[in-house]
């Protein structure tokens, strides 16, 4: 987990809902990151991308690699140039 966002490389059924998932995730993540943070909310946003399973090794090392990857670049500097880049609207707000 890094400071301001977490990363989850998971394997979903096709029928499952993103929105759902990340609902539950936060719901049951909460109390946990609470009792140990003292000052703790999620944002209302999130974003999901979809890997082919060759692609899983990579996403693992690129999540293992955080800390090292965002002293060059910050997470929301990053996200947006992803966003831009494959032309996916979004929030400014969440970058705020």
């Amino acid at each position: 987990m890094w400071p301001d966002h977490v990363h989850l490389l998971l394997s979903i059924n096709a029928t499952t809902c993103i929105a759902d998932l990340v609902r539950e995730i936060k719901k049951a993540s909460n109390r946990w990151a609470t009792e140990r943070f003292s000052r703790f909310e999620w944002q209302g946003g999130y974003a999901a991308f979809s890997v082919s399973p060759d692609a899983a090794p990579a996403v693992a090392r690129y999540i293992g690699d955080q800390e090292m990857h965002h002293r060059l670049i910050s997470s929301a500097e990053e996200l947006r140039s992803l966003l831009i880049e494959l032309g996916v609207g979004f929030d400014e707000r969440y970058f705020a």
